[in-house]
Protein backbone atom coordinates (compact mmCIF):
# COMPACT_ATOMS: atom_id res chain seq x y z
CA UNK A 1 0.00 0.00 0.00
CA UNK A 2 1.15 3.55 -0.78
CA UNK A 3 0.13 6.42 0.05
CA UNK A 4 0.84 9.93 -1.18
CA UNK A 5 0.19 13.12 0.10
CA UNK A 6 0.27 16.64 -1.81
CA UNK A 7 -0.80 19.93 -1.23
CA UNK A 8 0.92 21.18 1.53
CA UNK A 9 3.22 24.63 1.82
CA UNK A 10 3.61 28.29 2.76
CA UNK A 11 0.79 30.22 3.91
CA UNK A 12 -0.05 32.98 6.11
CA UNK A 13 -2.85 33.32 9.18
CA UNK A 14 -6.47 33.21 8.13
CA UNK A 15 -5.59 31.70 4.84
CA UNK A 16 -6.86 28.15 3.38
CA UNK A 17 -5.06 25.16 1.70
CA UNK A 18 -6.20 21.70 0.78
CA UNK A 19 -4.23 18.63 1.62
CA UNK A 20 -5.14 15.29 -0.64
CA UNK A 21 -4.13 11.72 -0.52
CA UNK A 22 -4.14 8.82 -3.00
CA UNK A 23 -3.53 5.85 -2.45
CA UNK A 24 -2.46 2.54 -4.29
CA UNK A 25 -1.16 -0.91 -4.29
CA UNK A 26 -3.23 -3.55 -2.35
CA UNK A 27 -6.07 -1.43 -1.48
CA UNK A 28 -9.06 -3.82 -1.56
CA UNK A 29 -11.41 -2.88 1.79
CA UNK A 30 -10.44 0.29 2.80
CA UNK A 31 -12.02 1.67 5.95
CA UNK A 32 -11.04 4.74 7.92
CA UNK A 33 -8.94 7.65 6.02
CA UNK A 34 -7.53 10.03 7.69
CA UNK A 35 -5.25 12.78 8.78
CA UNK A 36 -2.20 13.44 11.58
CA UNK A 37 0.22 15.98 12.25
CA UNK A 38 3.34 16.12 14.04
CA UNK A 39 4.46 19.54 15.10
CA UNK A 40 8.34 19.76 15.99
CA UNK A 41 9.03 18.46 19.46
CA UNK A 42 5.11 17.14 20.01
CA UNK A 43 3.90 13.72 19.56
CA UNK A 44 1.65 12.75 16.52
CA UNK A 45 -1.81 14.30 16.61
CA UNK A 46 -5.08 13.13 15.03
CA UNK A 47 -6.74 15.99 12.96
CA UNK A 48 -9.53 14.46 11.38
CA UNK A 49 -10.76 10.91 10.36
CA UNK A 50 -13.34 9.34 8.25
CA UNK A 51 -15.20 6.03 8.12
CA UNK A 52 -15.94 4.17 4.74
CA UNK A 53 -19.78 5.23 5.60
CA UNK A 54 -18.79 8.70 5.84
CA UNK A 55 -18.62 9.47 9.66
CA UNK A 56 -16.22 12.24 10.51
CA UNK A 57 -14.58 13.41 13.64
CA UNK A 58 -12.22 16.18 13.92
CA UNK A 59 -9.83 17.14 17.01
CA UNK A 60 -11.40 19.91 18.80
CA UNK A 61 -8.70 21.99 17.73
CA UNK A 62 -9.84 21.94 14.08
CA UNK A 63 -13.40 21.79 14.73
CA UNK A 64 -15.10 25.03 12.26
CA UNK A 65 -11.92 25.13 10.28
CA UNK A 66 -11.23 22.11 8.97
CA UNK A 67 -13.05 19.46 6.86
CA UNK A 68 -12.09 15.93 5.90
CA UNK A 69 -13.61 14.12 2.51
CA UNK A 70 -13.21 11.47 0.81
CA UNK A 71 -13.83 9.96 -2.98
CA UNK A 72 -13.56 6.40 -2.86
CA UNK A 73 -13.97 5.63 -6.09
CA UNK A 74 -10.49 7.36 -6.76
CA UNK A 75 -9.25 5.75 -3.32
CA UNK A 76 -8.59 9.58 -2.30
CA UNK A 77 -9.28 11.50 1.11
CA UNK A 78 -8.74 15.46 1.00
CA UNK A 79 -8.35 18.39 4.22
CA UNK A 80 -9.47 21.16 3.26
CA UNK A 81 -7.96 23.98 6.22
CA UNK A 82 -9.47 27.34 6.56
CA UNK A 83 -8.57 30.12 8.82
CA UNK A 84 -5.28 28.81 9.22
CA UNK A 85 -3.29 29.07 12.59
CA UNK A 86 0.49 29.19 13.23
CA UNK A 87 -0.36 26.49 16.33
CA UNK A 88 -1.49 24.73 13.05
CA UNK A 89 2.31 24.32 11.42
CA UNK A 90 3.65 20.95 11.07
CA UNK A 91 3.66 17.96 8.74
CA UNK A 92 0.57 16.25 8.07
CA UNK A 93 0.14 12.55 7.55
CA UNK A 94 -2.16 10.59 5.57
CA UNK A 95 -3.28 7.51 7.48
CA UNK A 96 -5.32 4.30 5.64
CA UNK A 97 -6.65 1.37 7.64
CA UNK A 98 -7.66 -1.34 5.74
CA UNK A 99 -8.27 -5.40 7.30
CA UNK A 100 -6.92 -3.80 10.68
CA UNK A 101 -3.50 -2.80 9.47
CA UNK A 102 -2.86 1.02 9.10
CA UNK A 103 -0.78 2.59 6.71
CA UNK A 104 0.96 6.02 6.59
CA UNK A 105 2.07 8.50 3.75
CA UNK A 106 5.46 10.50 3.92
CA UNK A 107 4.35 13.72 4.68
CA UNK A 108 3.73 16.89 3.62
CA UNK A 109 4.67 20.06 5.32
CA UNK A 110 2.54 22.85 6.33
CA UNK A 111 3.81 26.31 7.71
CA UNK A 112 1.66 28.88 8.48
CA UNK A 113 3.03 32.29 9.08
CA UNK A 114 2.02 34.76 11.31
Amino acid sequence: VQLVESGGGLVQAGGSLRLSCVASGNILGINTMGWFRQAPGKQRELVARITAGGTTNYADAVKGRFTISRDNAKNMVYLQMSSLKPEDTAVYYCNVGIDGQFYWGQGTQVTVSS
